[in-house]
């Protein structure tokens, strides 16, 4: 489709990452008729891949691990694997490396992954084993908007737990391996690990990891976006891509209009349409830290001293939990930490397709003040080199993205936040605005289905998912 389609649809959805897409297919699984407008010439959102530096090395542009993906109570229902995807389970989904040349591991179960921490064994148990065992039922409850959940004692003992500090929780365990393998979790809210409920991603995170593991698609993430672009229209629904939405009249009619957008776009591409409180409290939405992101081209697998870390799909950069509580604060305050806390993905140790025979790929960013332009190109690889040493005579070639070209390339990175803001304790469940359901814009027909939505960031489309729910509740009478 090369021009606007004008017939008219159930819905409209502009913008095809993970939550247009789950939005879209939980609207075509009710019967309705569903239109997506995308305005690259793929869809995807963030889970697209490329040959970023070297021909025949495949990079995840944005998204990479996958364990919100695999987990989500939405996205795990849906016969993904008949269209095309396939799922890669590194045996440590984790690793946490430390100076003296050990690491931490998130291995398969909460007892092998206890096993590994020493004197505090009990202590992760006991903290993890009733939280796996539980997750299954509170998952839709805490995977979404603020509403009475279906076991609320349940979601109590989860609550108390994720609302407090990283740093606080982090309080249970002694050792350095126990807390700093917390604070590689924790870290993933990026928030400083002292704020109220920055436990809850590094919860969700453990949790994921001893269910399920924490996998990649073969082929690249891009796999996992046009899987769900093909179980999409194999339910009927039409996909428009090269389609850059500039105004929302230029979209076509229906009766309702999902946007996989921000607010910062909201304002830009429909202000005419909201009313004063509701455009107001978009302007005030707060944006969070933006990432720096590298790709490179490797000679060989990252020489980590750590076995764990030779054998994890991820490894958490950043030493012990103390550093990254420093470094972490460093960036929320507008500051570059001289030791960042990376996240790092090393997929062509266990997928061939992504690298040429005995080459490989490495996957990375740190944490920047929003907007940011610095080049932290020398502090990431200075970085792993501290627990890789000779990683830096393996690279054949980098390509890099700050903050202002990762929003380039993806309109809903405002300032190189991945997560479409903030997810601290003000925006946790109110975000995009306080109203009676965050999903609903104040204009009739016209709802956000995007991470600015809870819960909030991360490949598991229940920001998607919620918002249609809401929509056929309130336009097509369904529950």
């Amino acid at each position: 489709m090369s021009k606007a389609d004008k017939t008219d649809f159930d819905a409209v959805i502009v913008g095809s990452g993970p939550n247009g897409l789950a939005a879209g297919i939980a609207l075509l699984q009710q019967g309705l008729s569903v239109l997506m407008i995308e305005a690259r010439a793929e869809i995807g959102g963030g889970m697209r891949s490329a040959e970023l530096t070297l021909p025949g090395f495949v990079h995840d542009v944005c998204s990479a691990i996958h364990p919100m993906a695999v987990n989500s109570p939405f996205f795990s229902e849906l016969p993904l694997e008949e269209h095309g995807l396939e799922y890669i389970y590194p045996p440590v989904s984790a690793a946490h490396p430390f100076d003296d040349g050990s690491a931490a591991a998130l291995a398969g179960s909460v007892v092998e992954t206890a096993r590994l921490l020493g004197v505090d064994e009990g202590a992760y148990r006991r903290l993890f084993e009733p939280l796996v065992r539980d997750w299954p039922l509170i998952a839709p409850d805490v995977l979404g908007p603020l509403h009475f959940p279906r076991h609320p004692l349940l979601m109590a003992a989860f609550g108390l737990k994720g609302l407090v500090s990283a740093s606080r929780l982090a309080g249970r365990w002694q050792t350095d391996a126990a807390r700093g393998l917390w604070a590689g979790m924790a870290a993933h809210a990026m928030l400083p690990l002292t704020k109220s409920a920055t436990s809850a991603i590094g919860l969700v995170l453990m949790i994921s990891g001893h269910l399920k593991g924490w996998p990649l698609p073969r082929g690249g993430t891009v796999s996992l976006g046009r899987a769900l672009a093909s179980y999409f229209t194999s339910l009927g629904g039409k996909i428009q891509t090269n389609f850059e939405v500039t105004s929302l009249d230029q979209v076509p009619s229906s009766r309702a209009l999902l946007l996989d957008l921000t607010p910062r776009q909201l304002l830009r591409l429909g202000g005419h349409k909201w009313s004063s409180l509701y455009a107001s409290q978009l302007a005030r939405y707060r944006y969070g830290m933006g990432v720096f992101k590298i790709d490179w081209a490797l000679d060989g697998a990252i020489p980590f001293t750590a076995e764990e870390c030779r054998r994890a799909g991820t490894v958490h950069i950043g030493g012990r939990l103390e550093e990254i509580v420093a470094s972490e604060q460093t960036v929320w305050d507008g500051g570059h930490a001289e030791k960042p806390y990376i996240l790092l993905a090393q997929q062509s140790l266990f997928d061939a397709t992504r690298a040429p025979e005995g080459k490989h790929t490495g996957w990375a960013y740190c944490h920047v003040p929003n907007g940011s332009t610095k080049d932290m190109t020398e502090t990431i690889e200075r970085q792993i080199e501290r627990f890789a040493p000779g990683f830096r005579e393996r690279i054949l070639a980098r390509h890099v993205m700050n903050t202002s070209q990762l929003e380039s390339y993806n309109a809903n990175y405002i300032g190189g936040d991945i997560n479409g803001g903030a997810i601290d304790v003000r925006q946790l469940f109110t975000r995009p605005a306080l109203r009676s359901s965050p999903y609903r814009t104040s204009a009739r027909g016209i709802y956000i289905c995007s991470a600015s939505t809870p819960p909030g960031g991360g490949v598991h489309g229940m920001c998607g998912y919620y918002a249609a729910k809401r929509v056929m509740k309130d336009l097509f009478n369904r529950q």
